[in-house]
């Protein structure tokens, strides 16, 4: 397939920083590469139908689940259909299931809510809204929610009682960018990425006139926004940070390491931090990222160190660009799938520690993030586009969300 369109996050990019200003690097990173692509199905001609009213799905293995090597066998269930749960959205994002409550919450960020999945019935409702186009959710080892917030520039908990406490909006005295996806380490400790993502209109606002996302001050950044909003100009490289137990935050890894961080994951062991670098971003100069996987070591610390790549995300000659990341309790490395127009090879991609290319998980629509749940946490909830979609595993999630 050999296609020149523009990525989502390029094409954000170019929306947020002005025609005059920013140019793209080139070739969307989903299309990079001719190379044949599969269909969108093969179960069905015309493709299946994953809706909950479709017809079964008879196979043993579905189809759709393709497996590389043979240990993908070992941590998918062979008579689990991959199924659609709900469909609505108009992008969604950073999946988190909450252990006690049975239920999923997930990121509506251009409609600026986020949804619950109940596991009880598949009833979906409005969680909260607004949600000040909150993106990456999470629940940390005391059952407390954490979503990265867009619009204001900041990372946010959700107390047990229903208050809500800051844990960072700032960095050494300048507002961070758009923080995209947080976890929670076992030591009380929080990691989070800042790319400039939420710097545009559809998923946050530019930045005030001046700004990288708004140089020439034609974007009205305060129109149907709250009072306050639409102050804040980029003003920091993108990166990746760490908030300690006491509240210190520190840039853990830099730019020049990973340049537009996105999806982010700890290793079973709390050993190693992985970190999806997408695309470019609203007012990026540089070369941003380029829809690749990088891996460190985190000392006891909370440093890390020895940041090296993971994975190109080069599947059969295609470009997967990756963006949600989440590990299961045998090491292996799930990642959800941006493969653009490269119409089967988006979804969910699997590793194995060592970089490894295990198996697929091919979705009709591209796949945003991921995460593990359900009561045994051996189900693989994909926020995908417009859908929810999930599939039972042989495995469970090593994280509490």
């Amino acid at each position: 397939m050999n296609d020149t369109t523009l990525s989502r996050r390029q094409a954000l990019g170019a929306l947020g920083a002005g025609a005059a200003t920013v140019a793209f690097a080139g070739r969307a990173i989903a299309q990079e590469s001719a190379g044949p692509a599969a269909p969108p199905t093969t179960i069905t001609q015309p493709p299946r139908s994953f809706a909950p009213d479709a017809p079964p799905n008879v196979y043993f293995w579905d189809p759709d689940i393709i497996g590389v090597d043979d240990r993908f066998w070992g941590v998918m269930q062979p008579n689990a259909p991959i199924q659609r749960l709900w469909t609505g959205s108009l992008w969604a994002e950073g999946p988190a299931w909450n252990a006690v409550g049975k239920f999923l919450v997930w990121s509506d960020i251009p409609n600026n809510r986020q949804m619950r999945y109940l596991s009880e019935d598949g009833h979906v409702s409005v969680f909260r809204q607004p949600s000040n186009n909150s993106n990456g959710n999470t629940f940390d080892f005391q059952g407390r929610q954490l979503s990265c917030e867009h619009l204001t520039r900041r990372v946010v908990r959700y107390e047990l009682d229903g208050s809500i406490t800051v844990l960072a909006d700032s960095f050494e005295g300048k507002p961070l960018n758009s923080p995209n996806d947080v976890v929670a380490h076992p030591d009380g400790s929080y990691f989070f990425t800042d790319p400039p993502y939420g710097g545009q209109l559809y998923e946050g606002t530019p930045d005030a006139a001046g700004g990288p996302s708004n140089p020439d001050g034609l974007l009205n950044n305060r129109v149907g926004q709250p009072a306050g909003i639409g102050t804040k100009k980029r003003e920091m490289e993108t990166a990746t940070y760490r908030i300690a137990p006491d509240g210190k935050i520190t840039r853990v890894v830099g730019e020049d390491k990973v340049p537009d961080p996105n999806g982010l994951c700890l290793s079973p062991d709390g050993k190693k931090l992985y970190i999806a670098s997408t695309g470019k971003g609203p007012g990026d100069t540089g070369p941003g990222g380029q829809g690749k996987v990088f891996v460190g070591d985190i000392a006891e610390d909370g440093s890390v160190s020895n940041v090296k790549e993971f994975s190109d995300f080069m599947i059969d000659g295609v470009k997967c660009g990756p963006d949600g990341v989440r590990c299961d309790v045998n090491g292996n490395v799930w990642c959800s799938s941006n493969a653009g127009r490269a119409v089967g090879y988006s979804g969910a991609t699997v590793w194995s520690a060592d970089g490894d290319l295990l198996g697929r998980i091919r979705l009709p629509e591209i796949c945003g993030n991921l995460t593990f749940g359900g009561p045994k946490r051996n189900r693989l909830f994909m926020a995908a586009s417009q859908s929810l979609y999930a599939v039972y595993t042989s495995t469970q999630g090593s994280a509490p969300a």
